[in-house]
């Protein structure tokens, strides 16, 4: 068993990322139900958390049948950050999570996010701010680096977790690779082996198959793996890696109706968190990932993407489900998410 304060995860634990706009309480759901052992809010800000902004104030919320779950703050100043950190205290989430990686202009421009990159001394003090304004375990996620020329990775895990952190996630790329390239592991295996480090490392960065998940538990020795655009759409990745990495064995490719049940219980959860008109709404965009595959799927697609009526969208569900009987569905490699693909620098 692996520990994170007193949260007790199994050996070689599967980290849903906390991504905006997809990790909201109805997707992590889904991911726990399968396979996923520890989930994260979207990223939540620090400043909207003070002012009391109801969108922010909303990612606080959180389903019994997540967790356990890890609110994620943002933010460039200490104290503005260490207030926030006492609100998700109140909410009793298992652990909070600093975000130190987001690579989004409009985060960095505020000094946030792989913006605080910049700055090691900084990154630190808003670290300690956090650990002393909270009884949550604190974690943090982050980058390699700014930039290639300033891949300090190792020098901020050490001070990091001098200052109380209980986890530390990287993810394989600087903040100016954005998500280009292929992950560079090797220097999160660094700090993995770094005779000072004692709390445990992920790794996050380009987990698209289980085969790939193994070879890199294996190769970089990491805790555990984080995975982030590789689920959008696929959420069933959590549950094939863990049978592959226990049996050596790849699990069939989800079927129809397992696609159709995820769908109904995503949309049944969001009616649920964001009531009748905004539940609908926030599904449109799951369901063309989740049946992406299927041929002639293009005019139940169509109705999925127009219905505003919750029945009406689980009856085109069911005519899915009539109408693919028996289908058998071929496994393809994952593509993942272009997350962010409008990110400039």
């Amino acid at each position: 068993m692996l520990q994170i304060g007193n949260i007790q995860l199994p050996d070689f634990p599967l980290l849903l990322a906390p991504m905006e706009d997809v990790s909201d309480p109805p997707f992590r759901v889904v991911c726990k139900a399968t396979g996923a052992d520890l989930v994260f809010t979207e990223f939540i800000s620090s400043e909207g958390l003070i002012r009391d902004a109801i969108r922010c104030r909303r990612k606080l919320d959180i389903f019994d049948e997540e967790r356990p779950t890890g609110i994620q703050l943002f933010g460039g100043d200490e104290e503005r950050l260490a207030m926030a950190a006492k609100i998700v205290d109140v909410t009793q989430p298992e652990l909070l999570d600093i975000n130190f990686g987001c690579p989004v202009k409009g985060i960095v421009a505020q000094g946030a996010g792989a913006g605080v990159l910049r700055d090691v001394d900084l990154m630190v003090r808003l670290t300690e701010a956090c650990v002393k304004s909270t009884n949550l375990p604190v974690t943090v996620k982050t980058r390699l680096g700014w930039d290639d020329a300033s891949k300090n990775i190792e020098e901020v895990a050490e001070r990091l977790q001098d200052v109380g952190i209980k986890a530390l996630t990287i993810h394989g790329r600087t903040r100016c690779q954005l998500y280009k390239g292929e992950a560079d592991w090797s220097l999160i295996a660094k700090v993995k082996n770094n005779p000072r480090i004692h709390i445990p490392v992920f790794g996050n960065g380009d987990i698209n198959s289980p085969q790939k998940a193994l070879e890199y538990k294996n190769r970089y020795g990491v805790d555990g793996i984080m995975i982030g655009r590789s689920v959008i759409g696929y959420p069933w990745l959590f549950r094939e890696i863990r049978h592959y990495l226990q049996t050596g064995e790849l699990l069939p490719a989800p079927t129809v109706v397992e696609r159709v049940d995820v769908c109904k219980h995503q949309l049944r959860k969001s009616l649920q968190w964001k009531g009748a008109i905004a539940g609908v709404y926030s599904m449109r965009g799951h369901y063309l990932r989740y049946l992406k595959g299927l041929p002639g799927v293009k005019e139940f697609r169509t109705q999925l993407m127009t219905l505003t009526e919750p029945e009406a969208i689980m009856a085109v569900l069911d005519d899915i489900l009539l109408r693919y009987e028996g289908y058998t569905m071929e496994r393809t490699p994952i593509e993942m998410v272009n997350y962010h693909e409008n990110c400039p620098l």
